[in-house]
């Protein structure tokens, strides 16, 4: 049976990608330098049975997904993944072999982003539990924010939205589905948009968010911090071709409430909007314009669907609701 000190010396790197590592894993605590550039940090915590269960993902896909919800954090600011912490809780009903396919998932996606894996715990509980802190960097003065947005800016997205809801009902409602293969592989394996945002920091201004609990939520957090009104034109927000499958009302739900797309929505001025599109194309990333930032007074969100205007509402998922 492998004990914790075996499994810690099982899941740690031998080597290190990032030259500003001092030291990694082996002491009580990491250590980096920094050059000139600044710091950015997030945390995310996944439990089982509220972020994930067994059933819908196999513990490859438990690590790939969280660590890539943690990403999509640093590229919502424009920072550059460096490194990575895992606390971790381990139940008795999860093999050891199982969490070694979770820490296999994250390595993977890390490996992508030259990420290096510095630090964590492991402890023993009732519910699996994984707690991830990223650390990334981005030239000083360059990190992207909400509260940046200003009347006449366009409001676009990245990718499709509502894929991972999509992807999700497939997983627990059994029948004949389009691209089937696609929306699972939306929910399990998410696509943080890193290099996209890195080099958004040629233009002068941006303002991005990460659509973690859906563009309602993302839109009026934007609008929120920036003190601004957001349209939003309904016809224009992107969905897969397959997307019209499902039933009207989980087309809206998820589209503007679904959450976990892991994709960006961002604000930026009309005269930049070329160079986003240029951008676009040299990443290979979908962008769309859905929207823009209206001269209207107050700090709302509105949505026009069948030449109707309704108030877009702020009620992604609340984990204390």
């Amino acid at each position: 049976m492998m004990d914790e000190f075996s499994f810690i010396d099982s899941i740690k790197q031998n080597t290190y990608k990032q030259s500003s590592l001092i030291k990694g894993v082996g002491d009580d605590a990491a250590v980096f330098r920094s050059d000139s550039k600044d710091i950015v940090t997030a945390v995310d915590t996944f439990v089982e049975g509220i972020h994930f269960t067994r059933k819908t993902m196999d513990p490859y896909h438990v690590g790939y997904r969280a660590l890539g919800a943690n990403v999509s954090d640093l590229a919502a600011m424009g920072a550059t993944p460096a490194f990575y912490l895992v606390s971790i809780v381990i139940p008795k009903n999860w093999a050891i072999e199982d969490i070694s396919q979770i820490f296999i998932g994250m390595k993977d996606l890390a490996n992508q982003h030259t990420m290096d894996l510095i630090g964590g715990d492991t402890v023993s509980g009732i519910e699996l539990s994984i707690s991830i802190t990223v650390i990334g960097f981005v030239e000083e003065e360059k990190a992207r924010y909400r509260s940046t947005a200003k009347e006449g800016d366009l409001v676009f997205v990245t990718g499709t939205l509502g894929d991972s809801q999509a992807g999700l009902y497939i997983l627990m409602n059994e029948g004949n589905y389009e691209d089937t293969n696609y929306y699972v592989e939306r929910h399990r394996m998410p696509s943080p948009r890193i290099d996209f945002a890195k080099k958004l920091s040629y233009l002068s201004r941006v303002t991005l968010n990460d659509i973690s609990d859906g563009i309602g939520n993302e839109a009026n957090e934007i609008a929120e911090a920036s003190e601004v009104t957001i349209i939003i034109q309904d016809e224009l927000v992107p969905v897969h071709s397959s997307y019209y499958q499902f039933s009207p009302e989980l087309q809206h739900k998820w589209k503007y409430y679904g959450g976990e797309d892991f994709e960006l929505i961002g604000t930026v001025p009309e005269s930049e909007w070329e160079t986003v599109q240029h951008i676009a194309d040299q990443t290979n990333t979908m962008v769309t314009q859905i929207g823009y930032v209206s001269s209207d007074k107050g700090n709302d969100v509105f949505l026009y669907r069948n030449q109707q205007k309704e108030q877009l509402k702020k009620k992604g998922y609340n984990h204390l609701k």
